[in-house]
């Protein structure tokens, strides 16, 4: 797979997220799905965050990048060059935590407009140009079931202020509002395979999956290595990402998700009062 072309670099920065069609091929993200629906550890350490209306969420999510085949798609060369590219720092990529999103059919809730630097903020990362997401679908994400949605260009914002919705850390909804009349609003409707690559401050939630289908996804956290953050426990946001070659997802041999540090709800920063949520 080719680097990213000058327009997607553009777009990116302008807009504050791309997307990349079949950034996974059918195999891998086949792969990828098998994995997250048999392996016992990921099911068994998910955690459940209620939204506003108590629909619950379950996301697994663990920080160093392993053997297994998610880590092997974290650690990928596709993957650490687009973010080496869009990242505000000529340092190294680091991996700071990876999750995997499984929004149930019926069941799986909301997601709050939150920005994900109102979350890092508390870890008191310094600065978020040097922190992005990546998010690769798993199965087919849709209106009917709840896809990601975001505010286009939102980023230029910088950190709008969060207090608690539910057990998440929303915006403030006023400023989601003004945000509303002033620029796009784009549903992110994408194919299993697909990749959506945004800011830490591009404004952004998803709605209950009330459809008959689950909207699962990968979801991995970047940081370059010079973004300092003094309130994080965990040490893979500052271990440069040891990267594989692409090939590795589907030809190498998999390891089970046992000794990944999954986090605990209670050793969360972003669900503890820090004074300043409103």
């Amino acid at each position: 797979m080719p680097n990213l072309s000058p327009k997607q670099v553009e777009d990116f920065h302008r807009d504050g997220f791309i997307v990349i069609k079949n950034f996974c091929s059918a195999a891998e993200t086949q792969k990828l799905l098998n994995t997250a629906i048999e392996d016992r550890n990921l099911i068994n350490n998910a955690l459940d965050l209620n939204d506003q209306t108590g629909k619950k969420t379950k996301l697994s999510l663990w920080f160093k990048p392993g053997k297994d085949v998610f880590g092997y798609l974290t650690r990928s060369k596709k993957v650490i060059e687009a973010v080496a590219e869009l990242l505000d720092s000529d340092a190294q990529v680091c991996h700071f935590h990876s999750k995997l999103m499984q929004k149930e059919p019926k069941v799986g809730g909301a997601w709050e407009w939150h920005q994900d630097y109102g979350y890092w903020y508390k870890n008191q990362f310094m600065f978020p140009d040097q922190l992005i997401s990546v998010m690769v679908a798993l199965t087919p994400a849709n209106k009917a079931n709840g896809c990601l949605q975001v505010i286009k260009g939102s980023h230029k914002l910088g950190r709008v202020n969060h207090g608690f919705a539910g057990e998440q850390v929303g915006a403030d909804i006023a400023m989601v509002e003004n945000a509303l009349k002033t620029m796009e609003l784009v549903y992110s409707e994408i194919e299993a395979g697909d990749a959506l690559i945004f800011h830490s401050n591009l404004l952004h939630r998803s709605e209950a999956n009330l459809s008959d289908h689950p909207r699962w996804s990968i979801i991995s956290c970047y940081s370059s290595q010079s973004n300092l953050a003094y309130n994080e426990t965990s040490t893979s946001w500052k271990t440069p990402v040891d990267v594989v070659p692409n090939e590795a997802i589907l030809n190498w041999e998999s390891a089970p998700t046992v000794d990944a540090d999954f986090l605990k709800k209670e050793n969360d920063p972003a669900l503890k009062a820090t004074g300043w949520e409103g």
